[in-house]
């Protein structure tokens, strides 16, 4: 919906068109309306109907969103169009690339008042933040966009709330994240918003969190509704180049309505290569069930999909997790060596600061290998290391078997106090499997 100015500033800009053109005030009335009628627009007496309005603009052969903006139709179309391309920029990795695009973009939206394009710009630059490990600035952008976009419906509002989430979930704060989703889903549903897409990105978003919380129950049922609701497409990229392209003939032609909706599918389908990151946690969660059940070929081969879909988008962050996992099954059919140069190479992407605990699941594997390696001294300092990541995150599924390994490890050592003392730090930490201390999980939606 097009933002009108107001009834005033409407009426002088008629007034100066209209006399441009040299036309009486009968003259831009006829068929439909008076010279009085007209008169009192100019003058900003009448709040104009959209109906008046386009036909004035029609009269004044000028578009209806020039007439009650002051802007050139084609500047927002125009706008748009490089908000496509930033977005492809993003979608094929080169995220210091897209955030200087998407940097102009917010500049130039701000200065014409395009609140829809600012907004997109915005969660832009918070994807971006994101992929480069900058969680406080992606926040930051999330929560803007989120103001942009108040008056709008939350299916519109859910890629802001849910970047807001991925910050604090990658930043180690998990049950904010899960509130953030599970409370997003759950006002969805109790709107009878039931908007395939936005539930899909809400969804997938909250396997991780659920899985660091040791909810693995949860995790599991999300991943259902998430490939539930994953639409199916085959190659969103190729399709996204064709319509940018045939917008800018159109655009270069002067058809903007039409060149507005090639851009609309094209920005569409760029949202959806960007999904593949989620669909890849989807292709993890499968894995990691198959890993539980001791079907650790074909939890291998699920982990390698997931992690390739992350490594086309250059996902550090989002990839971390999945090699950890694709390491721990490497671990138990053998292949010790590659699990511990993927482990090396996780703590090598990212920092305790951007990914705790991710990190911390890193080392806790790299101690099980230097065990089973009987360097005990190595395996000491890799618990270590990761009981302190895992405290500064409040994962406590993950903090309680962590105590266990470093006790055990402790009492075969002969130090039993320090053992003892590892065990009822676990003990104070111990969870039911598939539990966390999350309220009750939303309401699935009709699939």
């Amino acid at each position: 919906m097009v933002k009108r100015d107001d009834p005033e500033t409407i009426g002088r800009r008629v007034q100066q068109l209209r006399r441009e053109r040299g036309m009486t005030q009968r003259q831009l009335a006829e068929p439909a309306y008076t010279p009085a009628y007209i008169s009192t627009l100019e003058a900003g007496r009448v709040r104009p109907s959209d109906e008046a309005l386009r036909h004035i603009a029609e009269r004044l052969g000028i578009a209806y969103e020039e007439l009650v903006t002051g802007r050139p139709a084609h500047l927002a179309t125009a706008l748009r169009l490089r908000l496509t391309d930033a977005q492809r920029t993003l979608a094929t990795g080169e995220a210091e690339v897209a955030a200087e695009q998407y940097g102009t973009l917010l500049a130039e939206a701000e200065a014409h008042g395009l609140d829809a394009e600012q907004a997109a710009a915005l969660l832009g630059l918070g994807e971006s933040a994101l992929e480069l490990g900058d969680l406080a600035r992606g926040r930051q952008y999330f929560e803007r966009a989120e103001k942009c976009l108040a008056d709008a419906p939350l299916p519109s509002r859910v890629p802001a709330l849910r970047g807001r989430a991925v910050s604090h979930y990658l930043a180690g704060e998990l049950r904010y994240a899960c509130y953030l989703l599970e409370s997003t889903i759950d006002e969805l549903n109790r709107s009878g918003l039931h908007d395939p897409d936005a539930l899909l990105l809400l969804y997938a978003s909250a396997i991780g969190p659920y899985m660091d919380m040791g909810a693995h129950v949860r995790a599991a049922q999300a991943a259902e509704v998430a490939l539930a609701l994953a639409p199916q497409v085959q190659d969103p990229a190729l399709v996204a180049r064709m319509h940018r392209s045939v917008a800018r003939t159109l655009l270069a032609e002067g058809r903007v309505a039409e060149a507005d909706t090639h851009l609309a599918k094209a920005a569409e389908l760029y949202r959806q290569l960007r999904i593949r990151t989620e669909l890849a946690n989807c292709h993890w969660m499968r894995g990691y069930l198959y890993a539980q059940n001791g079907e650790l070929k074909r939890a291998e081969t699920e982990l390698r999909e997931a992690l390739a879909m992350l490594a086309e988008k250059r996902a550090a962050l989002y990839s971390s997790q999945v090699a950890v996992e694709l390491a721990d099954v490497l671990h138990r059919r053998g292949k010790s060596e590659e699990a511990a140069e993927l482990l090396h190479g996780v703590l090598g992407d990212i920092g305790p600061e951007r990914g705790a605990v991710h990190s911390a699941a890193a080392h806790r594997l790299l101690g099980i290998i230097a065990e089973d390696a009987r360097d005990t001294e190595t395996a000491e300092e890799h618990y270590v290391r990761a009981l302190s990541l895992l405290e500064r995150a409040g994962a406590a599924g993950d903090l309680a078997d962590l105590c266990r390994l470093l006790g055990d490890l402790l009492r075969r050592t002969g130090r039993v106090e320090a053992a003892l003392d590892a065990y009822r730090t676990g003990l104070g930490h111990r969870t039911a499997p598939g539990t966390t201390t999350l309220g009750p999980a939303p309401a699935q939606p009709p699939l």
